[in-house]
């Protein structure tokens, strides 16, 4: 299985006979021994003068990023877009402007919330984002392998995070802190039936759907906008691991899903995926029956049809993964004419953390690291800070206005003017509808065989929690299906021996 990637050298290019390159320091001073370090006689101390070693230790010392707070662990490639149906009446966003348009584009997959060492088959979220290289700029599309998230506030989601990360006493993974906040915020239950139904534990990238997750605006060029949600469906067919198969990978191959990619399109097995798109009309928001901007709900399907738009294939596998894929920055207000934002909170508080965390990360010209850059003109005001490797704005001022034929904005593209009224206020959103479509999810969806594995999943998972917490969670199952939390209850006594009196609570 693991050919492909053992020989992913073999492509490099052979030096004629004889031919040697000469190695140097990153001065590009020449190099007359890598072998030995200078010192004094044969065995005395290495000497502070020797360059070489200290330039490449220093370096050394420093070739680690902080990695990232949530997605640290995952695989990337690169390959295009190719736009198949006409969509110009919902948008006038560039990759969308005809049929046959193709657009390069590098995705990245990962877990959500385990650390960069850990195995990628673990039940957790998968990241699915996707950067569209435009000739008006890069359109980061970064969602996951799931429509709904867990919360739709992002006040919370330091919390969330927290109580997905490790225990700060123990450093030890604690199934307390996930399900007490799950049990104390209920609009998480949606999430939490998809995360521990058969789709937790995808067979690896290749076999999941993407989603944008959160409602966006469509803008067409006549000004009209629709909203809109973005789908990848998967053409290679949905599959998932079982819990024992994923457990056994988890130890024997912890970088399955990383490997499966890479192999598939170096044995040119490329994958790809269906994009489409739902549209909601601004009266159809405005009349429907759930609130179209909270991430914790789907758009139904029958009510809101998936709309064909393209096909994205990834043909091309990283020559350097730190450079291409570690380095790579997302940020979901990257957009272009054509698409804007809506009031979707969790959208909302993602405009703004995404680009700071990057900035944190990466320094302040991540923009200029060759796979964030975008590869058509760009020319702004921003100058100097660390790592300043390109002057986009040679030879021009630097401020705004100016009278020295500096880069004008262009009023063609601004954004839609939107309306807006309202009282300015915390408003509470809590007592939110948390259970109905988690409801449509569980006897719609589910077979009866997942059901139970559903149940037994979650029963795995709580019953290792203190009474109190497991009562609130079963509770609030319960406010999903009598038998769910029933199901949950059997399998924590059957299974693991569990004495429970939540009977009560049902």
């Amino acid at each position: 299985m693991s050919h492909s990637i053992n020989n992913s050298l073999s492509d490099c290019k052979c030096m004629n006979k004889g031919e040697k390159i000469l190695l140097t320091r990153s001065t590009g001073a020449p190099i007359g021994d890598k072998f030995n370090s200078i010192t004094v006689g044969p065995r005395g101390p290495i000497l502070l003068q020797d360059t070489v070693f200290i330039d490449e230790m220093a370096h050394f010392d420093r070739e680690r990023i902080p990695e990232r707070v949530v997605h640290a662990k995952g695989g990337g490639a690169s390959g295009y877009f190719e736009c198949t149906h006409d969509i110009t009446k919902y948008t006038k966003a560039i990759p969308f402007s005809k049929i046959g348009k193709k657009t390069d584009v590098i995705v990245r997959f990962s877990t959500v919330s385990p650390e960069l060492g850990s195995a990628d088959t673990v039940r957790n979220p998968r990241g699915f984002a996707v950067k569209f290289y435009t000739e008006h700029g890069n359109w980061d599309l970064v969602g996951n392998n799931t429509p709904i998230f867990f919360i739709r506030d992002p006040i919370f989601f330091p919390s969330f995070i927290h109580s997905q990360k490790r225990n700060p006493k123990t450093f030890l993974r604690d199934p307390n802190m996930m399900w007490d906040f799950q049990s104390l915020r209920p609009e998480t239950s949606h999430q939490f039936a998809f995360l521990f139904a058969d789709r937790g534990i995808p067979d690896g990238f290749r076999h999941m759907h993407g989603f944008g997750s959160h409602t966006f605006k469509l803008v067409n060029e006549n000004d009209e906008p629709v909203y809109c949600k973005f789908i990848f469906q998967t053409n290679q067919g949905i599959k998932n691991l079982t819990v024992e198969n994923a457990l056994l990978l988890s130890g024997k191959n912890p970088d399955y899903a990383i490997m499966d990619l890479f192999n598939a399109i170096e044995t040119r097995n490329f994958p790809s995926w269906t994009f489409c798109i739902q549209v909601m009309t601004y009266e159809q928001a405005k009349n429907c029956s759930f609130n179209p901007f909270d991430v914790t709900k789907v758009w139904p399907h029958k009510d809101f049809p998936l709309i064909e738009v393209g096909q994205m294939v990834l043909n091309k596998n990283p020559m350097n993964y730190f450079m291409e894929i570690e380095q790579l920055a997302f940020c979901p207000s990257n957009f272009i004419p054509g698409i804007e934002a809506s009031p979707d909170r969790m959208l909302q508080g993602r405009l703004f953390s995404y680009r700071d965390t990057q900035r944190h990360r990466l320094g302040a010209n991540f923009d200029l690291i060759p796979v964030n850059k975008p590869r058509c003109p760009f020319r702004n005001y921003e100058v100097d800070g660390p790592m300043r490797v390109d002057d986009n704005n040679a030879n021009m001022p630097n401020y705004y206005p100016n009278s020295y034929g500096g880069p004008e904005h262009n009023p063609k593209y601004l954004e839609r003017r939107e309306p807006s009224t309202g009282d300015i206020y915390r408003f509470d959103n809590a007592d939110e509808d948390n259970h109905s479509q988690v409801t449509i999810f569980y006897t719609k969806v589910l077979d009866n065989e997942a059901k139970l594995r559903l149940a037994k999943n979650i029963a795995e998972s709580l019953g290792q929690c203190k009474e109190v917490i497991r009562a609130r969670a079963v509770n609030n199952f319960s406010k999903v299906h009598q038998q769910l939390s029933r199901d949950i209850l059997m399998y924590m006594e059957q299974d693991l021996g569990v004495k429970t009196n939540l009977t009560c609570h049902l």
